[in-house]
């Protein structure tokens, strides 16, 4: 994503925390990749960022040993989000780049709104808004409407594209359905699937199919440290 790679600026040594399987790494960069799960770590390409198997709350690095660190669609599965951007700033020189998606901004979605509402994030991403500003407090925000061609698996990706979300092979690359309660998903869908067939979904949405983007709250936060 063209945005990141622009937020990093100058930065030549990058880490990349929560790295997953390397979906947003810059090229052209000297990249480490910190990443704590196994299942992810081995799913990453050949010739991807080398990986080193951590938590951003304990990063087994020194001080100031990078130019800048990168943290995309991460922060909310952090257990201590506190500690994790605390770390951040102590083994970077530079800026700390956030990519997230807010909830509470943009347009909402119709997906946790109407048929997955306990996928709805929205509760604990004003906790997690708030804690960044205070960690960073002259961080920069930078909107990030999605496309309507964009279909690199983001939860929102298909937001003009309903019937992705019915797709076991779409929904297994998302962390949110890897976290929820198979009831509720099943549930959800089973409902989405419904309003499709009978045109409900078309009615209330189907003006979404025409837009050539729409902001869904994702941002780019930008921290520059002093």
């Amino acid at each position: 994503m063209a945005i990141l790679r622009d937020a990093l600026g100058d930065a030549r040594c990058v880490i990349n925390v929560g790295a997953g399987a390397g979906a947003y790494e810059p090229t052209g960069l000297d990249v480490l990749a910190v990443e704590p799960s196994e299942t992810m770590i081995a799913q990453r390409p050949i010739g991807s960022a080398r990986v080193v198997r951590a938590h951003a709350e304990r990063l087994p690095l020194s001080d100031d040993s990078f130019d800048a660190a990168l943290a995309v669609n991460t922060v909310h599965h952090w257990t201590d989000l506190r500690a994790g951007l605390r770390e951040l700033r102590r083994v970077v020189r530079t800026r700390v780049v956030v990519f997230l998606r807010d909830p509470q901004r943009g347009d909402p979605f119709w997906l946790t709104q109407n048929y997955l509402p306990s996928l709805d994030p929205s509760r604990r991403f004003g906790r997690i808004m708030a804690t960044i500003r205070d960690e960073f407090p002259s961080v920069r925000e930078y909107p990030v409407p999605l496309p309507r061609d964009f279909i690199d698996g983001l939860f929102t990706a298909y937001w003009a594209q309903p019937e992705m979300y019915l797709d076991a092979e779409v929904r297994k690359n998302m962390s949110n359905f890897a976290l929820a309660q198979d009831e509720d998903v099943k549930s959800g869908l089973d409902a989405l699937r419904s309003d499709l067939e009978s045109g409900a979904w078309d009615r209330s949405y189907g003006h979404l199919r025409t837009l050539t983007e729409l902001d869904l709250g994702h941002r780019v936060l930008v921290a520059e440290l002093p």
